[in-house]
């Protein structure tokens, strides 16, 4: 079996989100997917598997320790090596996961994600939320999945240094925290932070911008957008709203190909 990985949301190597995508010649338990992305050991570890009645493909993402039920930048790594390696030729590619059917669209050196949108709930944060940030916050809400935390501004964001074993115990899947963007031509940033599932930090997450855009939207009465992540690798996404959806765009560079062993 083929695997890969992919910078997401990036154009450049060793930038952006590194996702490993595994494609699948035949089903493969849970329990070997889980195995795997523990050796791969980074925050998401994609498997692929083409559908047997032709439309489209089944994806699932791992964490080195759980599976989530969305994960934009190993959806964007997938859909990159299908063009890239697989000899796929159709310009949409339909997506079958936990979370619905997604599609990606090619789009020059880009690709669109089509995805749902993930609206917040203004909410009271447990303690151990408040805590672990250890800085003051203009909003806290919540989805299904996290919380999404405002603070003051760009310079509060980078500098920001959670206590993980605090957010460790926060009943969620993450925890994004953003502001309006002071560089030009952004409009917000944010830093995302997932320690429940295995991952302190994600560099670059496109599942939370389907709750950081909707949320912006209100803010800034727009409903396109320019947004990096500030993590370490940092990446660059583009967003525009329609209905209740979000087209998400980025691109992706692949670094490593290989084989998995006969296991």
């Amino acid at each position: 079996m083929n695997i890969y990985i992919v910078d997401a949301f990036t154009n450049e190597p060793f930038r952006g989100n590194p996702a490993a995508v595994c494609m699948l010649e035949q089903e493969k338990s849970e329990q070997w997917m889980q195995q795997v992305a523990g050796e791969m050991n980074l925050s998401e570890t994609a498997f692929v598997i083409r559908r047997d009645c032709g439309d489209g493909y089944t994806l699932r993402w791992f964490t080195p320790v759980a599976e989530v039920e969305l994960c934009g930048h190993a959806t964007l790594a997938a859909a990159h090596l299908l063009w890239e390696r697989s000899g796929v030729d159709d310009q949409t590619i339909a997506f079958h996961t936990k979370s619905g059917v997604l599609h990606a669209t090619r789009q020059g050196h880009w690709i669109q994600l089509n995805f749902p949108l993930e609206l917040e709930q203004e909410c009271v944060p447990p303690p151990q939320l408040i805590v672990g940030l250890g800085e003051r916050f203009h909003y806290i809400g919540r989805n299904r999945m996290d919380y999404l935390i405002e603070v003051e501004d760009e310079s509060v964001l980078r500098a920001l240094k959670p206590n993980f074993q605090e957010w460790s115990t926060v009943k969620a899947r993450g925890i994004i925290v953003t502001c309006k963007a002071k560089m030009p031509d952004v409009d917000f940033v944010s830093r995302c932070f997932y320690p429940v599932i295995g991952v302190n930090e994600d560099p670059v997450t496109g599942s939370a911008h389907c709750c950081l855009a909707p949320y912006w939207q209100k803010k800034l009465g727009k409903s396109s957008f320019t947004a990096v992540q500030l993590s370490r690798r940092e990446g660059l996404l583009t967003l525009r709203i329609e209905n209740d959806r979000i087209l998400m765009s980025g691109q992706a560079v692949t670094t490593l190909a290989g084989r998995l062993a006969n296991i």
